[in-house]
């Protein structure tokens, strides 16, 4: 069983510390990756393809330098290789026209506001991995640690 994959892309170190944080319950079945860029995330799941492997979970700030989140969220459902993947926008400074955006666009799965509530974030990233694992067919009997309980029953009925 390999384990699931999360990458947490955010220009801040302290924020990506804390996601990391926030996240570690989830360890045992999950990989979290922090990158600090969109050409550092890009790095990480092109190495993630060319293992044949597609991250579960995105989790993405907004505001960047270089790349904003929602344009490379829109890049990233645009190329094709990780349709699969769950996508979350965190931020606290988007505007509703970014909002709209993300959601038409990018089409993110979820919108965390900063500051975020780490109950909220894990609670939100375990229904998001279970959809992936439902999704993908894998077996989920390999994550149950980490799935959402009601989003698998509900996925198995």
């Amino acid at each position: 069983m390999e384990k699931l994959t999360i990458i947490c892309l955010d220009d801040q170190r302290e924020v990506l510390a804390a996601l990391k944080k926030d996240l570690a319950v989830l360890e045992e079945r999950c990989a979290v990756i922090g990158c600090e860029s969109a050409d550092e995330t890009l790095e990480v799941l092109n190495d993630l393809e060319r293992r044949g492997e597609e991250p579960a979970l995105l989790i993405c700030d907004h505001v960047m330098p270089g790349t904003s989140g929602i344009d490379f969220l829109v890049q990233i459902r645009r190329d094709g290789r990780f349709e699969l993947t769950k996508r979350i926008l965190l931020t606290g400074l988007a505007t509703h026209q970014d909002t709209i955006e993300a959601i038409n666009k990018a089409r993110i799965d979820y919108y965390i506001e900063k500051p975020w509530d780490p109950k909220t974030l894990v609670q939100s990233a375990r229904r998001f991995l279970t959809q992936f694992v439902l999704e993908s067919g894998l077996e989920y009997k390999d994550y149950l640690p980490v799935l959402d309980q009601e989003t698998l029953f509900k996925g198995l009925a």
